[in-house]
């Protein structure tokens, strides 16, 4: 499916694969902690009462040092732990004491959601590379939370979810946990010795979050995941058959009407079954099917105010076909983001991981074809009405601790169009300190001849002459669109980082081809190059108010490829963390940058734009004075570009938070957005945006959810020079959800949403859409 021209430029992906070298280096130091997991038979009841003869035989440990904020300090609470291995389950016990068990906070929450709770769990590197780690955790009422760190990026994410067993009780002197793990879970090499990186986690949080844990970390070491202790024994593992079968059903009933007065109804009903495997073909070999998979998505995005923006927005994924093993796939860039593939009737993917080496490959299909316009002003979604075929495949080998070689290629390919990307990654990383990165990346792509008529401003698509500024045709969309026959182009990345205990530096240089495309990921500009370099200072005060305070700063500067300046920043910052479990961070940015292009059929930026000079100031902090309330905010104020009459403006943001536990088992988040923008004759708009959603966690399985998002949008018409936008526009979106979740495959949902809209032409809310929804899903497993 690639074609020879790119494929070739992917040579040394073989050369990599066949590449003898072998590393038996363990990341994992058994100096810093060393526990014998016993392998012991028979079965064990998850009820949180350790009431079995094996808990008498499992090994022990004690969380003795604070982490954070007090720095390997000793704990100011006892945490007595026990572990040991059947040949299919991992099996962990926690007696988690407190000397005023009245203040434990913990709360009936959505698995996942329970940061800031107390917290007992355990960090599993299952390779000992210091790559990828699993976390568990669970709070005193049951409640899992798991997550993947990936060292290669730097980033950590709760969106894996995996079944696992757990159970917690109160005490009179605490709580305690009981935790299963079932090795189907875990990625591992089942014909090596087993020696894996291990830590176990308290997280107490009290006027401060103290962060307890079974061995010290040492914050001049750039690398945390090279810091976890060893874990050896675990003798005769097996993850036994390992074959998660799960066939899901949706039926829904959706009705759509035009958003004008007497308009008709037009009603469907669908019936959506489907039917998902997964399979460890090994412990460390994942195949993964779907057919006709349900990627309905159940609950609603988090509201975003889209105004004055020229760029797409970005929604997270949330599909568990797509997450699982995700991190395989992971490279600096986001060149692989699977919210683009919209409906597949089928998905296949393959991991795996053999000594030094990890593969990946996805492959499915989807019945629409949608991906990103990306540009150095703007960007926006195009779509085609054919089906497409899409495919992933990442390679990456680990030469020891310091040095990552990976490679990545992405396909997206339906009759008149076509995205090919390959790329190249190096982590290298010779001391506790110092991180070098790189990575390079070439596309090769075509459109359909006729795509660029999609966001043509008038029906001939065709420049004016002496427009300036009014509607011209053409605007940067078109001109990207605009093609004939295949093009290509490159981006690539580097990058040093340094970090030590209290300094830490960086610099980078990304540069990105204006042919360049990525469409199955989202990289939303291209004809740009940037230089940014910062870095910062931390202090670790052990008296006062503050536990951590930060001064950091940096300085960019952007051209297009032709060398025609977009934008120039320097930016200072102070971040605090404090008692309250508070978290403050303010700065101040000074730039300059274009607006937008007087002449929509040009690309140019010198003659085309004009550049403006903006100050900025802005804060943001949250805090949790009780064990009940969590508050935040963020305040933006200062000159702001005004996109659509290209003039400077002064922009108020201020957005207020809360997350109120009204008992152990309902809550309620609230968040409002309230933004100005203000030019010399006035106000240009007043934007709006309210999301509230109340959840009643019946227990821990089931629960009950009611949110309603609402935008409310002014603009003073007069003054917009180039254009006639709607002076009032509102939408509001509404849901009811009843869920049931015996585990995180195994589901029934029940729930009713709306969405109503208001304009000039109908000045009050009118209903336009609604759907009635069930879902039903179990994950048999084998």
């Amino acid at each position: 499916m690639i074609k020879n021209a790119v494929a070739c430029r992917i040579v040394s992906l073989a050369f990599l694969s066949t590449f003898s070298y072998s590393s038996s280096v363990h990341a994992g130091d058994s100096a810093q902690f060393n526990i014998q997991i016993p392998t012991i038979e028979g079965e064990v009841e998850i009820d949180g009462k350790f009431d079995e003869s094996q808990w008498q035989q499992a090994a022990s440990a004690k969380l003795a040092f604070e982490t954070n904020p007090g720095e390997n300090i000793p704990a100011p609470v006892e945490t007595d732990v026990k572990i040991f291995s059947t040949q299919s389950s991992l099996f962990i016990s926690y007696i988690a004491k407190d000397p005023n068990p009245e203040q434990i906070r913990a709360n009936l929450s959505d698995r996942d959601n329970v940061w800031g709770d107390d917290l007992v769990g355990i960090k599993l590197d299952t390779f000992n590379d210091a790559r990828l780690a699993y976390q568990f955790f669970v709070n005193a009422y049951g409640v899992q939370m798991d997550s993947i760190e990936n060292e290669l990026t730097g980033n950590e994410s709760d969106a894996w979810d995996g079944i696992w067993y757990s159970a917690a009780k109160r005490t009179e002197s605490g709580y305690q946990v009981e935790i299963e793990l079932p090795l189907r879970l875990l990625n591992f090499d089942a014909k090596a010795e087993q020696t894996w990186g291990i830590e176990f986690i308290r997280f107490y949080p009290r006027n401060e979050e103290h962060r307890l844990s079974s061995h010290q970390i040492d914050r001049n070491n750039n690398c945390t995941l090279c810091q976890l202790g060893v874990a050896s024994g675990l003798a005769d593992l097996e993850q036994g058959n390992d074959l998660q079968i799960t066939p899901s059903l949706v039926l829904n009933r959706t009705g759509n009407r035009p958003h004008r007065e007497n308009s008709e109804w037009d009603n469907e009903n669908n019936i959506e079954p489907s039917l998902d495997v997964r399979w460890g073909i090994t412990p460390s070999t994942l195949l993964s099917a779907s057919l006709n998979p349900d990627f309905s998505q159940v609950e609603a995005d988090a509201g975003q105010l889209d105004i004055n923006s020229t760029f797409a927005l970005f929604f997270p994924e949330k599909r568990a076909f797509f997450l699982d093993n995700k991190d395989y796939f992971d490279t600096q860039l986001n060149l692989l983001h699977t919210r683009n593939i919209g409906a597949p009737d089928y998905g296949l993917k393959l991991t795996s991981k053999l000594g030094d080496h990890t593969f990946a490959t996805l492959i499915t299909d989807d019945t629409n074809t949608n991906f990103l316009v990306p540009g150095n002003l703007s960007s926006d979604v195009a779509s085609i009405d054919e089906k497409s075929h899409n495919f992933a495949g990442r390679y990456r080998f680990d030469f020891g601790k310091p040095l990552s070689i990976g490679a990545l290629v992405t396909a997206k390919k339906s009759e008149d169009y076509h995205n090919y990307v390959s790329s190249l990654d190096v982590k290298y990383q010779p001391s506790d300190h110092d991180t070098f990165i790189a990575q390079y990346v070439v596309s090769d792509t075509e459109y359909p001849e006729e795509l660029y008529k999609a966001f043509c401003n008038t029906d001939d698509c065709l420049p004016k002459q002496n427009c300036d500024l009014t509607d011209c045709g053409v605007n940067e969309r078109v001109l990207r669109t605009q093609k004939d026959g295949s093009f290509s182009d490159d981006m690539y990345l580097l990058k040093y980082q340094y970090e030590s205990r209290n300094w830490d530096a960086f610099a980078q240089y990304t540069s990105v081809g204006d042919d360049f495309r990525a469409d199955l990921g989202f990289i939303e500009k291209v004809d740009f190059k940037k230089f940014v370099t910062g870095g910062g200072y931390t202090w670790y005060p052990t008296a006062g108010f503050f536990n951590e305070v930060r001064l950091s700063g940096d300085w960019d500067i952007s051209h297009n490829q032709a060398n025609e300046k977009l934008e120039q920043e320097a930016e200072m910052r102070i971040q605090v963390n404090g008692q309250w479990q508070s978290y403050a961070t303010f700065g101040v940015v000074h730039r300059d940058r274009v607006g937008r292009r007087h002449n929509g059929a040009s690309l140019a930026i010198d003659g085309n734009t004009q550049m403006f000079t903006e100050t900025m100031g802005w804060f943001y902090g949250n805090i949790k004075p009780t064990r009940t309330l969590f508050l935040e905010v963020d305040v933006n104020y200062g000159d702001d570009v005004d996109f659509a009459n290209d003039q400077l403006g002064t922009r108020v943001k201020f957005n207020p938070g809360v997350n109120w536990k009204i008992t152990d088992s309902i809550e309620m988040d609230l968040s409002h957005v309230y933004r100005t923008l203000d030019v010399d004759e006035g106000r240009l708009f007043t934007a709006n945006l309210s999301d509230l959603r109340l959840s009643w966690y019946i227990d821990i399985h089931n629960f009950i959810r009611i949110s309603s998002v609402y935008t409310d949008i002014e603009r003073d018409q007069s003054l917009y020079k180039y254009s006639t936008p709607n002076a009032q526009y509102q939408q509001l979106g509404n849901e009811v959800l009843y869920g049931y979740k015996l585990n995180p495959q195994s589901v029934f949902y029940l729930g009713y949403s709306d969405g109503l809209k208001a304009d000039d032409a109908i000045d009050s809310l009118m209903k336009t859409e609604e759907t009635y929804f069930m879902k039903l899903s179990y994950a048999w497993l084998l």
